[in-house]
């Protein structure tokens, strides 16, 4: 019985490990490549991080926009 416990625990801790590698190289993957999409925007046409960020955060009222004005869009 104590046997099988520590089988399971064992192959519990396996999964466990092997999805928090898998969670931590692609949180790795996506964060390099933001950086990098900021870096080209600002190096090819001067778009800093700042505008980014303030666009992000214009989205959901661009959003929650588009759906009370109907036809009419809001320029962005």
């Amino acid at each position: 019985m104590d046997l099988l416990l520590v089988a399971a625990a064992v192959i519990i801790s396996w999964l466990v490990f092997t999805w928090f590698v898998r969670v931590a190289k692609t949180t790795a993957k996506t964060a390099f490549l933001i950086a990098a999409l900021v870096l080209l925007l600002q190096i090819t046409v001067g778009i800093g991080p700042e505008q980014i960020f303030q666009k992000i955060l214009e989205f959901p009222d661009f959003i929650k926009s588009l759906f009370q004005n109907g036809s009419n869009p809001p320029n962005l």
